[in-house]
């Protein structure tokens, strides 16, 4: 039943959007921007693939992003206006797998190229946890492949790739823009190298199982108070698990996100004696997100890590 709802909503969704598209409606529905005349339309699905758009496509391209800052991404629900983007747009770039909303919306609206991201990253495997938080065999992915830099820079060169063949008399520009990204990512992943060399520890606890990517980068340890929804509420056991570890590995820190309530990192913290800080896992830029963009989020990150971990 929930699936055939959410069936029927794309369906409503597409039809209102071919209504957006009549010539008719146009002059009162669509909001056209004459300095983007000329340009590609790329629609991406949330913050860090708009970031790899961007910073690739340059001034050729208007990057449009569905998920509006701020929101949660897991919960997107695209508007019919949403839907004709991506009926309209010269090229969309999502995860499959990660909003499925997106997913619905990209297969009915069939826009003319796409890339789903997890064709060219390969997704990390991850198991289940008991309330012990115990791993099991793996029967789930981890989306957040953004949070290992070097995940970004394979999407860059393929995106480049891609706006080339799109649009070829500007492919030496779309090259030149991913070569400018992937060295501030290469350097931003040697800067993490370095800064999580020689800690006292290697564990750290989050709110959620978002950083697995990172961990796996990096030779760390996350331990999770939820799985990877991060909707999820913590059982009584799950909390008591937490807190003992914490205490048997010296953790100093207990990490919250800006996207999700901070109130059971900071009841743990509290009960123990121990900070809290932000770990953010850059689903979306905010007002109180420390930096502006991708590269300075994850800076900040790093900074957070090497406080909470004793590094040198």
């Amino acid at each position: 039943m929930i699936l055939m709802n959410r069936f029927t909503r794309v369906l409503t969704a597409i039809a209102a959007a071919a209504v957006l598209l009549l010539p008719s409606a146009c002059a009162t529905t669509a909001t056209t921007d004459p300095a983007d005349a000329g340009k590609l339309a790329i629609v991406t699905s949330f913050y860090p693939l708009q970031f790899v758009v961007e910073r690739v496509a340059g001034g050729h391209a208007s990057v449009s992003n569905l998920t509006t800052p701020g929101a949660e991404p897991h919960d997107l629900e695209l508007t019919p206006r949403q839907v004709a983007s991506l009926v309209r747009a010269d090229f969309v770039v999502y995860q499959g797998g990660f909003q499925s909303a997106v997913d619905e919306g990209v297969a009915q609206a069939a826009p003319r190229h796409v890339l789903d991201v997890t064709t060219v990253v390969p997704l990390l495997d991850t198991g289940t946890h008991d309330e012990a938080g115990h791993s099991h065999a793996a029967d789930a992915v981890d989306p957040h492949l953004w949070l290992d830099p070097m995940n970004l820079a394979t999407i860059a060169t393929e995106v480049s790739r891609q706006l080339g063949d799109l649009d070829p008399a500007h492919a030496s520009d779309y090259d030149e823009g991913a070569a400018g990204l992937i060295t501030d990512l290469t350097s931003l992943d040697a800067d993490f190298r370095t800064g999580l060399t020689g800690c006292v520890r290697t564990q750290f606890i989050t709110s959620h199982a978002a950083f697995g990517y990172l961990a796996k980068a990096y030779g760390l340890e996350q331990i999770g108070i939820t799985g990877l929804a991060p909707d999820a509420e913590p059982s009584p056991a799950r909390i008591a698990a937490v807190q003992t570890l914490a205490t048997d590995l010296g953790v100093t820190t207990i990490f919250f996100e800006t996207l999700i309530s901070p109130d059971t990192a900071r009841a743990i913290a509290s009960d123990l004696g121990l900070r809290t800080d932000v770990l953010d896992p850059l689903e979306g830029i905010t007002a109180e997100s420390r930096g502006g963009d991708y590269l300075a989020v994850m800076r900040a990150n790093l900074t957070a890590l090497m406080t909470a971990n004793g590094c040198p």
